[in-house]
């Protein structure tokens, strides 16, 4: 009986420049494939601490199964912890296609000046892009355009808080610090948005919203209801990642 091969966890190498190491964490990601099952191996709550989330991350490179898009990005961040000069920060996308809403996410990346992104997902210009983009706008432009080509359109932008490097934190990730309804904006009302807040995460002045009340927030994210996980997690996790 012969043991299917396990991929090896990328190490960083001083060696290396950060370009390199992400494409390193992509390729690795790239190994473990796709999940097409249609059973999710690997439960995401989006609401747990970042520590129970590193945990689950740990087992997903233990157990080498296939992930979806929420998977990588745990495994992004995880992969990525103690690179100060990284940031990850998630982006996710609603986007509509043939009278259906798909929802998918990634990891976004910023770093020395230049944003890009780490992820996966059935259509491989929806996920990594190369550290590249000198806005965060020209980022998300980026996979909007990509999303064209599919014939998708897109309705929501959800951008999240940097991603603290602490795996121990009980802080859970802000998943959608801001959310623009782009299907209804002007590009270049939605580039002066984007980059009002990108500016304000570099400076670290934002704080999770969730802080404020976290009531709103928890009755305003679906992910988060647990009535609707109960009834059928596997659909939804499905159904999540179309795109």
């Amino acid at each position: 009986c012969v043991q299917p091969s396990v991929p090896p966890v990328p190490n960083y190498k001083l060696s290396m420049s950060i370009p390199e190491w992400l494409q390193a964490i992509q390729n690795y990601m790239k190994m473990l494939q796709y999940n097409h099952t249609g059973t999710q191996f690997f439960e995401i709550r989006k609401s747990r601490p970042l520590s129970g989330l590193m945990e689950t991350a740990k087992e997903m490179t233990r157990e080498s199964l296939p992930i979806k898009c929420l998977e990588a990005v745990i495994l992004g961040i995880y992969l990525t912890n103690g690179q100060p000069s990284v940031e990850r920060f998630p982006i996710s996308f609603k986007t509509h296609f043939s009278g259906n809403y798909f929802h998918h996410v990634v990891l976004g990346i910023y770093c020395n000046g230049r944003y890009g992104s780490l992820g996966m997902s059935r259509r491989s210009d929806l996920m990594d892009k190369p550290l590249a983009y000198r806005t965060l706008s020209d980022l998300i432009f980026e996979f909007e355009d990509s999303y064209k080509k599919y014939l998708h359109s897109v309705k929501k932008v959800k951008i999240g808080l940097y991603v603290p490097h602490e795996p121990h934190s009980f802080q859970p990730i802000e998943w959608k610090q801001l959310v623009l309804n782009v299907s209804k904006m002007m590009r270049t009302e939605v580039r002066k948005e984007l980059e009002k807040f990108a500016r304000d995460m570099r400076m670290k002045i934002l704080k999770p919203s969730s802080a404020h009340s976290p009531m709103k927030e928890r009755s305003r994210g679906k992910s988060l209801s647990p009535r609707r996980r109960q009834a059928s997690p596997q659909r939804r996790a499905c159904k999540r990642d179309k795109s």
